[in-house]
């Protein structure tokens, strides 16, 4: 008997369609932007998207042995500046994607909060990918008390579902 897996081109597949799924939407309502936000000790929405692009960005140059950008450095003033830093992080990810890394090697690397540290890259991948989708889940509940609603559906189910 086989057990189901789910794959890290599965789980950026459903990171990018939320992405762009947020992305669409801010474009058109870039108020939301400044829409006050109590996630993760930020003060408005476009920190807590400042937040999940850093975290994909500093962990896919982590992965890649490069410097970690500056969290300061990461801009958050448009919808455009953020997207453009979640691009260059994939980017990142899936050059390392199509490398020899050794996914299960473990490696050494500072945290802003925990400091340093030791994990797999396969582990900081998806821990970079979840936490993305976690962060989106808070926004939606952050956007619709701002009376903006999301149109697609976010749930995994919705990746690979046929009405019968």
């Amino acid at each position: 008997m086989t057990q189901p897996t789910l794959t890290a081109q599965e789980l950026i597949t459903w990171v990018e369609k939320t992405s762009t799924g947020w992305r669409n939407l801010l474009a058109t309502h870039p108020e939301l932007l400044a829409a006050p936000c109590d996630v993760n000790n930020v003060q408005s929405v476009a920190q807590l998207l400042q937040h999940i692009v850093a975290v994909e960005l500093r962990f896919a140059e982590r992965l890649s042995d490069l410097p970690a950008t500056d969290y300061t450095k990461i801009p958050y003033d448009s919808v455009e500046e953020i997207y453009a830093t979640h691009d260059h992080a994939f980017s990142l990810i899936n050059k390392l994607l199509s490398s020899n890394m050794d996914w299960d090697q473990p490696i050494e690397f500072s945290t802003r909060v925990m400091g340093p540290a030791r994990s797999t890259p396969k582990t900081i991948l998806f821990h970079l990918l979840l936490h993305s989708i976690r962060h989106y889940a808070q926004l939606a509940t952050l956007a619709r008390q701002q009376g903006i609603k999301p149109d697609w559906g976010m749930d995994y189910l919705l990746m690979n579902l046929e009405a019968v």
